[in-house]
């Protein structure tokens, strides 16, 4: 069912959710910032992000889910701060399905299958903190895809 993932680029979820595509033959891409600003420095080519006019991390979230069907949040924290809780309150301001997962929750691969399916979304939107605030969150985002749009949901 997912026939693209997008996400802005950053360290940590968004990068290892763009990573998952690459590994798995998934179309990706999205907005980031304007420079392809990221903590790390700017943001490897490899990524088919395209750049806003801006160099605001909040322009590249909120038209990441402008352009999306729906939206996941991960995060190893239980409730999503700075531009994670952004992206929750981008996806309501602009009547888009979201979805936070968190590590605690047990049921995290059929939460997601459940979102996926229920709103027919077919470009999702991955989101969550960086590197540096959950060094861990790369990990589990590959986990996730890997047990849910990795098991026969994709294309």
């Amino acid at each position: 069912m997912i026939e693209r993932i997008v996400s802005g680029g950053q360290t940590g979820a968004d990068r290892a959710a763009l990573d998952w595509a690459l590994e798995n033959g998934i179309p990706h891409g999205g907005w980031c910032p304007k420079g392809r600003l990221a903590e790390d420095g700017p943001i490897p080519e490899k990524y088919e992000l395209t750049e806003t006019p801006s160099a605001d991390y909040a322009q590249r979230t909120e038209w990441n889910v402008r352009d999306s069907d729906g939206t996941v949040v991960f995060s190893i924290a239980p409730t999503p701060s700075g531009g994670s809780a952004k992206t929750m309150a981008f996806s309501q301001q602009h009547g888009k399905p979201v979805i936070h997962i968190c590590r605690n929750d047990r049921k995290s691969v059929q939460s997601l299958l459940q979102f996926i399916g229920s709103h027919g979304i077919r470009i999702l939107n991955v989101a969550g903190p960086r590197a540096s605030e959950e060094p861990e969150v790369g990990e589990f985002v590959r986990r996730i895809l890997e047990l849910s749009v990795g098991k026969g949901s994709a294309g």
